[in-house]
């Protein structure tokens, strides 16, 4: 990257199309003379013709040489100081319930669709309420009856936020249901390997014990639980899978989504039809999860309700800033040299092949 030591210099460049009209402006060297008028029809010499070439030289030669004085440097990031992070594994209802409508920024979508939207924003940032989580591990779990991970933990998130965008209901009726348990169970586990993948890469390099040295250090791990239903399928309990997040030092923050009277959009034989959708949220499941890894449940009622609680979060768990250290060539000389080279060119040329009397 290249930058300026003394930017404000640049500013001379903005005098420089003035002088250039001054010096266009100037009169040239006369002498009195009787008539001129045999030498009117003259043609002129290509000599005369090129002059202003001088002209235009000299205004590029001072041109290189303010942004020479403004000393461009050109920087190198050698270093990084923080190298760690958080863990984080989105865990999404799929199911067919996440089909009912909720309002988002004046558009009726479905619940699935908001919880999509809001993720992403976390994950990459949308420039008002979040920033984005740069340099972090990012996972995506999803169910219904089954529980499938569909991106492993990832610390460059385009490909991430890709398959959140293409994650769908369930179309499969024999494949509905809520497999909570089995969903969670699933992203502790993943996250758990993540950071045994991790502690043995650096023992390999040798770097265990070597403050600063880790390639990255995960500094704490959580699963994002995001459901509208109650526990119904799978083969493992929520609360035995909280068990297991709770030993292996990850914590869950659950979200329940949706108010008690919703509906969802179907397309009928006779058209598209709104049918209301019951609630059937297990409120005290969630939050007994949630209290035993050391998260916390809450519900979203509606999109602002999900996008405060997904704040809250995001301010509860902050990556460690990272501090670059960059290295500065000083690059004034590509420029001072051409200057030179060009004033050099210029005032041979002026006392030699343009040279005029008096």
């Amino acid at each position: 990257m290249v930058s300026f030591y003394w930017p404000w210099m640049l500013l001379l460049l903005l005098a420089v199309p003035v002088l250039g009209w001054v010096m266009a402006r100037r009169s040239p060297a006369a002498v009195r003379f009787s008539s001129i008028g045999l030498v009117k029809g003259c043609p002129l010499s290509w000599r005369v013709k090129l002059r202003p070439v001088l002209i235009a030289a000299r205004l590029v030669c001072i041109s290189l040489i303010i942004v020479a004085l403004a000393r461009p440097r050109r920087g190198t990031v050698i270093s990084e100081v923080s190298k760690e992070g958080i863990a984080i594994e989105a865990v999404i209802d799929r199911s067919g319930s996440m089909r009912a409508e909720m309002a988002y920024e004046g558009r009726k979508l479905s619940r699935l669709e908001v919880v999509k939207e809001v993720l992403t924003a976390f994950i990459k940032g949308d420039g008002k309420r979040f920033t984005g989580r740069d340099g972090d591990l990012i996972g995506l779990v999803t169910f219904a009856r089954y529980a499938d991970t569909v991106c492993p933990l990832v610390h460059t998130h385009d490909a991430l936020v890709q398959f959140i965008r293409q994650t769908k209901n369930v179309e499969v009726q024999s494949e509905d249901g809520t497999s909570i348990g089995d969903a969670v169970a699933l992203a502790a586990a993943r996250l758990k390997k993540a950071e045994e993948q991790i502690t043995a890469r650096q023992v390999k390099m040798g770097l265990a014990g070597q403050a600063g040295a880790a390639d990255f250090h995960i500094r704490s791990k959580v699963i994002l639980l995001l459901t509208d239903g109650r526990n119904n399928a799978g083969r493992y309990h929520p609360l035995a899978a909280a068990d297991l997040a709770q030993r292996w030092g990850i914590k869950i923050y659950a979200i329940g989504i949706g108010s008690g009277q919703a509906f969802a959009t179907i397309q009928t034989l006779a058209g598209t039809m709104r049918i209301p959708v019951s609630a059937d949220l297990d409120e005290e499941l969630l939050k007994a999860m949630a209290e035993r890894t050391g998260g916390f449940y809450a519900r979203a009622d509606d999109a602002q309700g999900l996008i405060q609680i997904v704040q809250r979060i995001n301010q509860m768990e902050k990556t460690a800033v990272k501090t670059q250290v960059v290295q500065y060539a000083e690059a004034f000389h590509w420029w001072a040299w051409p200057a030179l080279a060009l004033l050099v060119a210029e005032v041979l040329a002026g006392c030699t092949v343009f040279r005029k009397a008096p």
